[in-house]
């Protein structure tokens, strides 16, 4: 009988692990989706020169990849790549229940993706020659984007670890 109660244990507690990693692609999924079409909205608006489709750029697809079709399908991928975003924050700082660890992490990836992978991106200029509201623009969304993601994994994290006691594996 007791075996049976460890296993029955041992089975919660990987169901509410796999939740918590469960909600942790569900918020990196829909932040991604969400700031990539506040991005594209900046795009339409003429706020940026760039939008959701420059993920597309570095494959050599057909045009429709300049058009609405694009934009769409980046919003797609860009929600797609931000399950892997969150789970890297959340392996890194998870445990930190504050606004500004997610505010960093975004302008960070700014930086990745502006700066280190801007080759990559044959549509994208490089910094230098960008222009002023294309820079700040981008680097707002950026910050939001992974204040988003950050705080809320680190909220999930909290509430499930703190509040409810669930031992959360690395």
């Amino acid at each position: 009988m007791s075996e049976d109660k460890n296993n029955q244990k041992e089975q919660e507690q990987k169901e509410q692990s796999n939740s918590f990693h469960g909600m942790v692609a569900m918020i990196g999924f829909f932040g991604g989706v969400f700031w990539s079409i506040i991005g594209y909205l900046s795009f339409t608006l003429n706020f940026i020169r760039v939008g959701p489709a420059l993920i597309l750029m570095p494959w050599a697809l057909p045009d429709w990849k300049n058009g609405w079709l694009g934009q769409l399908v980046g919003i797609i991928a860009i929600g797609v790549v931000s399950i892997g975003v969150a789970f890297i924050y959340r392996l890194i700082l998870a445990k930190i229940n504050k606004l500004w660890p997610g505010a960093v992490f975004g302008f960070v990836l700014w930086a990745l993706v502006f700066g280190l992978f801007n080759p990559m991106f044959p549509g994208l200029k490089p910094l230098t020659q960008l222009d002023i509201n294309t820079i700040i623009t981008s680097l707002c969304l950026y910050i939001l984007y992974g204040a988003f993601i950050g705080y809320s994994v680190a909220y999930e994290y909290h509430e499930r670890t703190v509040h409810e006691g669930e031992s959360i594996q690395s």
